[in-house]
């Protein structure tokens, strides 16, 4: 039996889909195929953040169906499936099953149930010990909590992933040494807010905060690097950002979501923290580790942003200075509370537009100029890919702060060099290895 799966939107939905084959590998007797043609299975794995998520899952699915195999099985998971639910196989006969994102450890049992709808926030499956592989990449993810407790006005996550659990500390320290045995060198925790680690476990657990756990993990003998994914401002203590900065194995890199500069659209956003706050953050964090890289999230054209308040995100991005920046004009979700309002805030779209524009023109700059500043430093850098042809040979990888640098010369994968940056290309990196 073969399986084809399609993984959409953010790092939850890749390590999911992960999961997902692991459970069909080893209990199923499922082998991955990249041909969809050959496919008994075929997943969608889907995102609800994405612009027209029903549009682009209904439009998978009938390419789908005109290309699988006859007796073919076609099954819909992650947030779109949670968000719809039994509307999809109303809408499509040709679906088979729906798996919502908090239900991923049902898989090996809806499979087999025609027309099954699983999509209960509520369900907990923070103990499950999911299928692992014997073999790990250089660098894996590991989910560290599930769903979200936040009220963020225009985030859909809460509706589709339910309420925010911590996964016991035992289970991730088992599943991180497992990763490392397998070859595993750097890991990426995942979670919704990972730095609001601990606040609710599922069955009765000793205290431990993010923290703690970045300590823990610290533990583990041949885990060289750490990363973690998102972390909130409201929960960027002294502590943590402490732990951050004199723990060796914490990759120098964060990602700190902005969303908005203005305090007024901050508010309407239900963040939880003002310009200030936020501000405030990001000075403590480049006293302590002023070589840090940081890369964040921002929406344009919130309902209600007026010029001034996207000034004042441009403040932000000028004071701050991104070396990476997610950007998006925003786009209304059903099930979210700024969903509600209709029309009456809205931005003109080519409004919205037009400080996108100006916003990613800006931030081009920012980044270049980023970059020079690069020239003649020293980073430790994970090979992650190298390429031979016939007219050049080079390797690739992460440095610490996540910035991509490119080396002219062969290096094997999962090796990590201390490289000198030699030269800048727009914003990339090209660099010479001192030592191995």
């Amino acid at each position: 039996m073969k399986l084809y799966i399609e993984t959409l939107g953010c790092a939850m939905n890749v390590r999911d889909s992960e999961h997902i084959i692991l459970e069909l590998q080893k209990k199923e007797g499922y082998t991955l195929t990249p041909n969809l043609n050959e496919a008994d299975l075929i997943l969608i794995n889907t995102c609800s953040v994405r612009e027209k998520p029903e549009q682009k899952l209904f439009s998978e699915i009938g390419y789908f169906a005109k290309n699988k195999k006859e007796g073919a099985k076609i099954g819909v998971c992650g947030c779109t499936a949670s968000a719809m639910g039994h509307e999809i196989i109303k809408k499509s006969p040709h679906v088979d099953f729906v798996l919502g994102a908090r239900n991923v450890s049902k898989i090996t049992s809806i499979i087999h149930r025609p027309k099954a709808v699983e999509v209960d926030i509520d369900f907990d499956d923070s103990t499950y010990v999911f299928a692992d592989s014997k073999k790990s990449s250089y660098k894996a993810l590991l989910n560290i909590s599930i769903g979200c407790d936040k009220k963020c006005a225009y985030c859909i996550v809460p509706f589709t992933r339910g309420k925010e659990i911590s996964i016991p500390l035992d289970l991730i320290l088992k599943e991180a040494q497992k990763l490392v045995e397998n070859g595993t060198k750097e890991i990426l925790l995942l979670g919704q807010n990972v730095n609001n680690y601990g606040i609710r476990f599922s069955t009765p657990h000793a205290k431990i905060d993010f923290t703690g756990l970045l300590r823990e993990l610290s533990g583990i003998r041949g885990l060289e690097r750490i990363r973690f994914t998102s972390p909130h401002p409201l929960h960027m203590s002294d502590s943590f950002l402490d732990e951050f900065a004199q723990n060796p194995k914490i990759c120098k890199s964060i990602h700190i979501p902005l969303q908005s500069g203005s305090n007024q659209i901050l508010k309407s956003m239900k963040r939880g923290y003002t310009q200030e706050w936020y501000l405030n953050r990001i000075a403590y964090l480049k006293q302590r580790v002023p070589h840090v890289g940081i890369s964040t999230d921002i929406i344009v054209g919130f309902p209600g942003e007026e010029d001034s308040d996207f000034e004042e995100t441009m403040k932000v991005v000028e004071s701050v200075r991104f070396d990476t920046l997610y950007s998006f004009v925003y786009s209304p979700r059903p099930n979210t509370s700024s969903y509600s309002w209709g029309d009456k805030k809205s931005v003109p779209k080519d409004i919205a537009k037009e400080r996108l524009n100006r916003l990613q023109t800006r931030h081009k700059k920012i980044l270049q100029e980023n970059s020079m500043e690069e020239l003649g430093k020293i980073h430790k850098v994970l090979i992650e890919n190298n390429k031979i042809t016939s007219n050049e040979t080079f390797s690739e990888g992460r440095s610490d702060t996540n910035r991509l640098v490119k080396i002219r010369e062969f290096i094997d994968m999962g090796e990590i060099c201390e490289v000198i940056i030699s030269q800048v290309k727009g914003s990339t990196l090209y660099g010479e290895v001192l030592c191995r």
